[in-house]
């Protein structure tokens, strides 16, 4: 099957009755158990798929009215519930269990018709830059299987990436959408924080996390953005904010005013990628823009930022899973005491655990002045200083990631590599703002790069115009 696009195509070709729905299904899910090796999907819905297809093919036939996804077969991140399907955020403390209802975003796929067809391997509970730290194994790289496809949504990106399915959800909390997307060659954005529900993802962040399309093109990437945003009475943190025709984007004309900081090119990016990122800037510039190079004297604080807010927030948030009310139970506790212990012992990986104690450590007595408040006091002052910074430029331009697709192992026993690799991309989670990235080169390995654009704000629709113009 030839690797669709675009939505518009498929529905095109649906229309001229070249295709079908049942057609489309049949062809992903074929590839789908051609490439085991990439352990993309942790349950593929094969049955439903085929009767919902099915059903769709004979609305067409009907000549009853279809929703605006119709024909999208779209993957979930094993984070996004679905009612009655099981969803363990690919963690062991979840296993077996069942969604009782559906995320927002799931609803708002559904009710415009797309096709689910599955559930996607990611980092356990969100947490990584590598997508080896899933309980079920990693995912693998499409294009070199020996490489990761970046985390913690890697599963989505090698599964669009691979053309197992048209489009994915992620969720991204420091870079989680936007890093794979760029190690895979795809498109993924992450929202203003609030435009979309948070209803129905299991929390890491919760002021940082936002669920967010993964696609093989820009303007699947705004419709699917269109449908799923907007206000939600389960989720208080999203957005009242009227939902713009996001689809409806146009490339942005006239000249553009861009933000790179000098600390991106200080020698932190790869030589092949430093190359790529200079001549894009210089092409910017020959087509007229303004490329102003600027410090931002925060960069290096961005991480620890990061983790300290984030870690103390996932602390609290994971301390729901006890054995007791739902997921593992251990079979040797004879106590509260050791239904707790051991049961989050057991079912937790090294690096939740990990998690865990640094966020714990952050909130407690003594050092959360020291740590936590710190934290946060940055965050503000970051925050006005990248609102200060994009009133007087249109975006900020940099790599999503400073390294093509690395090795499987290469950085997995030194945490503090890892967590560099979110350094372009955490900002956007810190401060709230939207940004995307975008496949603009491949290194001499053919694996490709990334850039990424933050714009103000609920200014998804500027974010849009900018990249349609500059790609």
């Amino acid at each position: 099957m030839s690797a669709y696009h675009r939505l518009a195509d498929i529905q095109a070709d649906l229309a001229a009755g070249k295709t079908t729905c049942v057609a489309l299904a049949e062809g992903y899910l074929s590839r789908i158990k051609a490439r085991p090796e990439l352990n993309a999907f942790l349950e593929v819905f094969e049955e439903e798929l085929l009767q919902q297809a099915a059903a769709q093919d004979a609305r067409r036939a009907e000549g009853q009215p279809l929703g605006r996804l119709h024909g999208l077969i779209i993957g979930l991140k094993d984070n996004i519930a679905y009612q009655g399907h099981r969803f363990s955020a690919s963690s062991k403390i979840l296993e077996g269990f069942e969604s009782l209802f559906s995320a927002t975003v799931t609803e708002r796929l559904l009710a415009e018709d797309a096709l689910i067809i599955g559930r996607l391997n990611c980092d356990e509970f969100a947490m990584g830059s590598s997508n080896e730290n899933s309980a079920y194994g990693p995912v693998r790289h499409p294009l070199d299987t020996e490489r990761v496809p970046g985390g913690s949504s890697g599963g989505s990106a090698a599964a669009v990436a691979a053309n197992l399915c048209h489009a994915a959800l992620g969720t991204d909390t420091g870079g989680s959408i936007r890093q794979p997307a760029s190690l895979c060659g795809i498109y993924g954005l992450k929202p203003t924080y609030g435009r979309i529900s948070r209803h129905g993802l299991i929390a890491y962040g919760s002021s940082f996390d936002q669920a967010g399309p993964m696609t093989r093109s820009l303007e699947d990437c705004a419709l699917l953005l269109e449908v799923m945003a907007g206000p939600d009475q389960f989720d208080a943190t999203a957005a009242r904010k009227p939902v713009p025709a996001y689809s409806d984007y146009q490339p942005a004309s006239g000249t553009m005013r861009f933000a790179v900081y000098e600390e991106v090119l200080q020698g932190g990016l790869e030589p092949e990628l430093e190359a790529a990122f200079k001549a894009k800037i210089e092409a910017l510039k020959e087509a007229g823009h303004t490329v102003d190079f600027v410090k931002f004297p925060y960069l290096d604080l961005l991480v620890p930022v990061y983790y300290l807010l984030a870690t103390a927030e996932a602390s609290s948030n994971l301390s729901r899973y006890t054995g007791v009310l739902y997921g593992k139970r251990s079979p040797e506790a004879t106590d509260l005491r050791t239904t707790y212990t051991l049961s989050r012992s057991q079912g937790f990986g090294e690096e939740v655990k990990r998690r865990i104690m640094l966020g714990t450590f952050v909130l407690s007595e003594g050092y959360y002045d020291a740590f936590y408040g710190k934290a946060q006091k940055v965050r503000r002052v970051v925050r006005d200083e990248t609102r200060k910074l994009l009133e007087s430029h249109d975006a900020i331009l940099s790599p999503t990631s400073p390294v093509a697709a690395f090795k499987l192992g290469e950085k997995s026993n030194d945490p503090i590599q890892l967590y560099l690799a979110d350094i372009f991309t955490v900002q956007a989670n810190i401060v709230g703002m939207p940004a995307i990235t975008v496949p603009f080169a491949n290194n001499s390995a053919g694996l490709p790069y990334g850039l990424q654009l933050m714009c103000g704000p609920w200014q998804e629709e500027k974010l849009f115009s900018l990249t349609a113009a500059i790609e």
